[in-house]
């Protein structure tokens, strides 16, 4: 077997490492700026990406890239991808490890990733590189791997060096109170929430899905959020902080499912991911408290299309 050895990312690499893409997931990655060269060296060069390369002489072999918006404190572990030539090598840990240490050099806080549920490879490496599991995100993204059902995402997060970023000290609903006190329990607590940063309410569309990030849930923002197209599927992160129990309780009874939390990139503190009009479906998760709470999730969701019926 030939040596793979990791390297950075150069300019002359992109034409390359489209092609890696288009030989392992064909035409169905989600990311659509792997198919482009040209898009691949813009993101570089815009600071956007901080990638590394697998090679094994001149052939590029593996790949995964760190993604940072400008300012943020986060960073997202992404575009992981290796030749199923080189398995038995664990060139996506390594390539893992090595993105850790640079997130550390470029001043990150933390790192988060993106784990598909459609096979546990991601997941199982995820968790060697230290990832906690915080969360699901159903029915993110078409499927990556030609599948006719979406691909859900399970959510990690992972500190760099000894920065923390504690949740809000709350009195936590009843039907998330165990998960809570399992987040709080592995990230600790503080007094008040950390400072918001930004505009108080994004929306925007991302592959059929409508993504709302809110600082607070006023009684007007639920109207508006109840006359929404009832076909849309709808995600919201919602900021953690006072007044969550009540956010939860309305948005239950609006349809949403809470399905985890996730940290906000654009600050030190946390957001609560709900989501409605998502498809029930079973899946086998590496991580014991994520599967539980995905069977909550399935639970709920059969809760809730029976009391629907029953109203008609």
């Amino acid at each position: 077997m030939d040596i793979v050895t990791l390297r950075n990312y150069r300019s002359t690499d992109a034409v390359a490492v489209s092609r890696l893409f288009r030989e392992v997931y064909g035409d169905h990655y989600v990311h659509p700026h792997v198919y482009l060269p040209y898009m691949i060296s813009q993101n570089h060069d815009d600071g956007r990406w901080h990638s590394l390369v697998a090679v094994s002489g001149k052939k590029i072999l593996g790949h995964a890239t760190l993604f940072r918006n400008a300012g943020s404190p986060v960073a997202e572990l992404a575009l992981t991808v290796v030749h199923p030539a080189t398995r038995e090598q664990n060139i996506a840990t390594r390539l893992g490890q090595q993105l850790l240490i640079h997130a550390q050099a470029l001043g990150c806080r933390g790192v988060t990733i993106k784990q598909v549920t459609h096979h546990a490879y991601s997941q199982k490496m995820a968790d060697r590189l230290g990832f906690h599991s915080t969360g699901l995100l159903p029915d993110y993204a078409p499927s990556p791997f030609g599948e006719i059902l979406p691909e859900s995402i399970v959510m990690g997060f992972r500190g760099i060096d000894d920065y923390e970023r504690p949740l809000p000290s709350l009195d936590w609903p009843a039907s998330c109170a165990d998960f809570m006190q399992q987040m709080c329990n592995e990230f600790g607590t503080r007094k008040k929430p950390s400072p918001w940063v930004g505009q108080a309410m994004h929306f925007d569309q991302h592959s059929g899905r409508y993504d709302m990030v809110l600082k607070q849930l006023s009684s007007a923002v639920l109207q508006q959020l109840r006359q929404l197209p009832a076909h849309w599927m709808v995600s919201i992160r919602l900021r953690l902080a006072e007044g969550f129990a009540g956010a939860m309780h309305n948005l239950s009874m609006a349809g949403f499912t809470f399905t985890g939390i996730v940290p906000d990139d654009r600050g030190e503190g946390w957001l609560a991911l709900f989501h409605r009009n998502y498809l029930p479906r079973q899946l086998q998760l590496h991580c014991a408290r994520m599967q539980q709470l995905q069977d909550q999730i399935q639970q709920r969701f059969g809760d809730y299309c029976n009391t629907a019926l029953q109203a008609r």
